[in-house]
């Protein structure tokens, strides 16, 4: 495959179209992970008392932020990628540029990391405006880059799952088979700990249960050996995703 830096022009071009959209959209990003704040970590956290000997909260925060990363980087290059590929035939106006499909996949799946990145920052805001604050500046800037590689293992995943997808309905599969056992499985809201042990070696081959691991540690400054081996399976997998997100999505582009 190759990239150009007209990788750019794709990305910049999908920014000047979001423009229009931008307060509908952070709106949009913020409300469901903002209910898993308060309906989870203000409501029950109160039954459940500390974590680790911090509130409940500290614990679901960086689990929150992840998903959101995930949800929104999910969505834009599934829902967003298809209606651009069908439905306003957008695809077929880059390519006939200067611009290859490489580099016009490619810019999009960056473009869903984006879209990631500022989901997950929106909520970290709304937690530390909540007084819920990663334990330094250093912890923060991990976070975004963590961000930055989930947005992409998460885009390129849901660029594969486009490069099959005959309507929309078929991405309801994806959603509830897929996204959705990982959101409750990955220990987003609850330690895996106490599941039973055919459930925890499931777990390990959701990649939102590597992501929600390092992230917590970032946020709480708790690290361990344990956690390169999950980001190595975030970093590998998400190259391996990126790959074969661009190639499938430029055979059904070029046919």
């Amino acid at each position: 495959m190759n990239f150009s830096r007209r990788i750019a022009w794709v990305f910049w071009r999908n920014m000047v179209s979001y423009k229009r959209f931008v307060l509908t959209t952070f709106l949009a990003s913020l409300i469901q992970p903002l209910f898993y704040l308060v309906t989870f970590g203000i409501g029950m956290g109160a039954y459940l008392g500390q974590f680790g000997g911090k509130p409940y909260l500290y614990f679901l925060v960086p689990g929150v932020l992840t998903t959101s990363v995930m949800m929104s980087s999910s969505f834009e290059c599934m829902y967003g990628t298809f209606v651009k590929m069908i439905h306003e035939k957008l695809y077929d106006s880059l390519i006939a540029t200067p611009v290859s499909a490489e580099d016009a996949v490619a810019g999009d799946i960056a473009w869903g990391a984006f879209r990631g990145l500022v989901s997950g920052s929106l909520m970290m805001i709304v937690a530390i405006f909540m007084g819920i604050l990663p334990v330094s500046l250093l912890s923060v800037l991990l976070l975004v880059l963590l961000m930055v590689f989930v947005g992409v293992l998460f885009g390129s995943l849901a660029m594969i799952v486009t490069s099959f997808a005959p309507n929309f309905d078929f991405f309801n599969y994806y959603s509830e088979l897929v996204i959705t056992p990982m959101l409750f499985f990955s220990g987003v809201f609850f330690p895996l700990d106490k599941f039973p042990g055919w459930m925890k070696a499931l777990a390990q081959f959701m990649p939102l249960t590597h992501a929600v691991a390092v992230a917590r540690a970032i946020f709480n400054g708790d690290y361990s050996r344990g956690l390169l081996l999950n980001f190595l399976v975030i970093f590998i997998l998400g190259g391996a995703a990126f790959y074969f997100g661009v190639r499938r999505m430029k055979k059904r582009l070029i046919k």
